[in-house]
This record gives structure tokens, C-alpha cells and sequence, in this order.
């Protein structure tokens, strides 16, 4: 499969005007696009930064005899910034790929101007499925979750252990509302109902009126389709109104290890998630952490191991393919096999999901706990076919021909 995939790649870059492509601008240049300053911070953010800057220092700092160089900025969670800052990165300072991206909305806005520029998106911190179906791409790359994947693992573990009936707390835009569609679904694929669910606005301070509604619905499971910032202050709100202790379980879809951290385990111990990364899954996710603590003085989020993880092999396909033109680097990225710390055996496909292992954890008691990060138990390994919503069913234009 991998012969083919690397032959396919290699007659790609035959084809006319590829085979002369090198280096543009004699620099391999990156743009971390993330959120510096707000709700999304702490799980992307300098972090996602300094993971790109460490995939370069690992890969040597050149490639193809060209320097690689990474610059930042602050997208403030708004698509018109993200996009003013993709279109002066490609158009002006000739940046070659965007990196990580949080926010779907943003997301979503930056995947079109990198396919009209023919330049390499990689997405890390955004969540949204959307952007492996109908708004899939030749050049994004999904790299770490998405929404089906949270939906999915967490959602269906909790269904079939008899938490069958659900309300939604959902952030009102696109990464909210793919996250509660997707789990909607699995929700009623399992046998359950979804009894209602509120729409948040972003960077919301007051949950009360929303977990109200959760607690009159009556509803089995309070799940929480948002992320950040909101997410860990509807998990501190809910615990002041009790839900927990009236008999409801609270399931947080997308929940950071830096959020739960900030926390503190005596909150949310107990806690069902799905997550793509756990840096004390084993040796070689202990030693990528350790580095990056030794900056960061925390450790690293799903998102910035992912955001190593998809640099360092960028580098490696644009090295392999002698070149840093868009189509031909992904199509190397697909035909190069992904093993690293993050992913064991991933592989890319072409609506650009990069399918791999997921996790279903529970958040450890006080009493469990060994560590100020010993956060976590791995309930479950998912294999990444599980996990990932097949492709066929994701009506992305380049697998439907549509």
C-alpha cells in the first residue's frame, strides 16, 4: 500500500512544471496562526509555537539546503483576522504552510485561501469534521481530532453504560455546532435521546442560565460541546449548582489536559474524555514532554504535540518530494508513513484526515493521583477506523468527484 501511495506521489511530481519546482524564495517558511491572548490559549497558543520550533530544531533547521523559518500571530478567534493574516502571510511574506489554527470559524476561512493559493494548511488546533467533508481540501491537512472523533469515543462509551438520554451546552459556532451534531448522532445511533440543548455565546462568563436548562431537562448526561476557557468554567459553574451531586453526569466533549489541570482533579475527578495525546502514555511521549515542560512549564495539550508531530513530517515530505509546492508535499505526506511519538502507523488520506489512534480517559481522583500532572487513566485505545468517521460517508468533493 505504501509502495503504491510513494509511486503515486513520485508521478505527481513528474507531471509538467512540478519536476522543476524547488525551494520558493530559498525558504522553507511556517505560520503559526493560533490564539496567543484568549479562551484557547493555554492549549495552543506559545505552546503550539514552541512545538513547531522544536520540529524544526529536530529536523536540523534546513531542508533541502534552505533555511526553515517560523513566525507567529494572534488570530483573537475571529475569522476576518485569521483570514487578513493568512492572505498577508501567503500574498506578502510568502509563507509556504499555516500551522495549527484554532477556532472551526477561522479554520474554515484559512482552508479556502490556502486552496485558492495552493499552499499547505495544517490543522492542528481546530476541531470541526467540516473540514475533512464538505469543505475538504488538496492541501488541508487535519492532523490531531476532530469532532466525530470526540463524539464518537467518548459518546459512545457513555451510551452503551446506560447514560442514554443527553442535553447539549454548545458553543454557538462552527466547532460547537459540528461537535453537538456529531455526538447528536451517535447519541441516537446507540439507542439514546437528546433532550434539548443551549447555544453559548463564545467567551461567555456566566454559564447559569444554560446549566439550569440542563438540570430542568431532566436529562442522564450534561454534555459540554465547547472547549477552553468555557469549558472549564461551565465545568466550575456546574459544580456550584450541583449537578453532579443531583444524580446528572457532566461530559466535557473536548476538554485539554491544560484545563483539567487548571481544575484541579478535586473538580474534575471523574470526568469521561476523548483525547489524541497523554504525555505519560509511554516512553516516548514522557521524553517529547519533558522537553517541552523544561520551556513551557506545563505539558503539552493534544494540540501542540500534534502540531510537532505534523511539522516534522511536512519536513519530511518536502524534503522527500524536492519541493515545497502544495499539492505535490501533501501527496507525500499521504505516501510517507507516520510513526512518531504521537501517532503509531497514522496515515493520511486524501479528504486529508490523518486517521490514527484515539483515547478514552477518565480524570483520576485526588487520591489516585502521584503527581501535579498525573491527571489521567487510559480507559481504552481506539484504533483509528474506530475513531474517524469513514471516509466515503464524509462528502468531501475530492472522494465524491461532487
Amino acid at each position: 500500500m505504501i509502495a503504491r501511495a510513494v509511486l503515486c506521489a513520485v508521478a505527481l511530481l513528474c507531471a509538467p512544471g512540478l519536476a522543476r519546482a524547488q525551494i520558493s524564495d530559498d525558504v522553507v517558511k511556517l505560520g503559526v496562526l493560533t490564539d496567543m491572548s484568549s479562551l484557547y490559549s493555554d492549549a495552543t497558543g506559545k505552546g503550539s509555537l514552541l512545538a513547531a520550533q522544536m520540529a524544526v530544531a529536530d529536523f536540523g533547521g534546513t531542508v533541502l539546503g534552505k533555511p526553515i523559518e517560523v513566525i507567529s500571530a494572534d488570530h483573537q478567534n475571529k475569522p476576518d483576522i485569521g483570514a487578513a493574516i493568512a492572505r498577508q502571510w501567503y500574498d506578502q511574506d510568502k509563507v509556504d504552510a499555516i500551522v495549527d489554527v484554532p477556532t472551526s470559524s477561522v479554520a474554515l476561512a484559512v482552508q479556502q485561501i490556502s486552496k485558492d493559493k495552493d499552499r499547505v494548511f495544517l490543522i492542528s488546533g481546530a476541531g470541526t469534521s467540516d473540514l475533512t467533508g464538505p469543505a475538504c481540501s488538496p492541501v488541508g491537512v487535519h492532523w490531531t481530532y476532530d469532532t466525530y472523533a470526540l463524539a464518537h469515543v467518548a459518546g459512545k462509551a457513555m451510551v452503551e453504560r446506560g447514560e442514554d438520554t443527553w442535553f447539549f451546552i454548545t458553543a454557538d459556532y462552527a466547532f460547537g455546532h459540528a461537535l453537538e451534531r456529531d455526538a447528536a448522532e451517535v447519541v441516537t445511533a446507540s439507542g439514546g435521546r437528546v433532550l434539548g440543548s443551549a447555544r453559548v455565546p463564545l467567551n461567555t462568563a456566566d454559564f447559569s442560565s444554560f446549566l439550569l436548562q440542563a438540570q430542568a431537562s431532566g436529562a442522564k448526561v450534561v454534555a459540554l460541546a465547547n472547549a477552553g476557557g468555557d469549558t472549564q468554567t461551565a465545568i466550575k459553574q456546574a459544580a456550584e449548582f450541583g449537578l453532579q451531586k443531583g444524580g446528572q453526569k457532566l461530559l466535557a466533549l473536548l476538554i485539554e489536559i491544560t484545563d483539567t489541570h487548571s481544575l484541579g482533579l478535586a473538580t474534575a475527578q471523574g470526568m469521561i474524555l476523548t483525547d489524541g495525546f497523554y504525555w505519560d502514555r509511554d516512553a516516548a511521549t514522557r521524553a517529547f514532554a519533558t522537553r517541552f515542560y523544561e520551556t513551557m512549564h506545563v505539558m503539552p495539550s493534544m494540540i501542540q504535540a500534534g502540531v510537532y508531530s505534523e511539522v516534522a513530517h511536512y519536513l519530511k515530505a518536502v524534503k522527500a518530494a524536492g519541493t515545497d509546492e502544495g499539492k505535490a508535499v501533501v501527496a507525500m505526506m499521504r505516501a510517507l508513513p507516520i510513526n512518531d511519538f504521537f501517532a503509531h502507523n497514522g496515515t493520511l488520506r486524501p479528504d486529508g484526515r490523518m486517521v490514527h489512534d484515539m483515547y478514552l480517559m477518565q480524570v483520576k481522583t485526588p487520591a489516585e493521583s502521584k503527581g501535579a500532572w498525573d491527571l489521567y487513566q487510559v480507559l481504552a485505545t481506539v484504533p483509528g477506523d474506530q475513531a474517524y468517521r469513514p471516509m466515503a460517508q464524509g462528502r468531501c468533493p475530492l472522494v465524491t468527484g461532487n
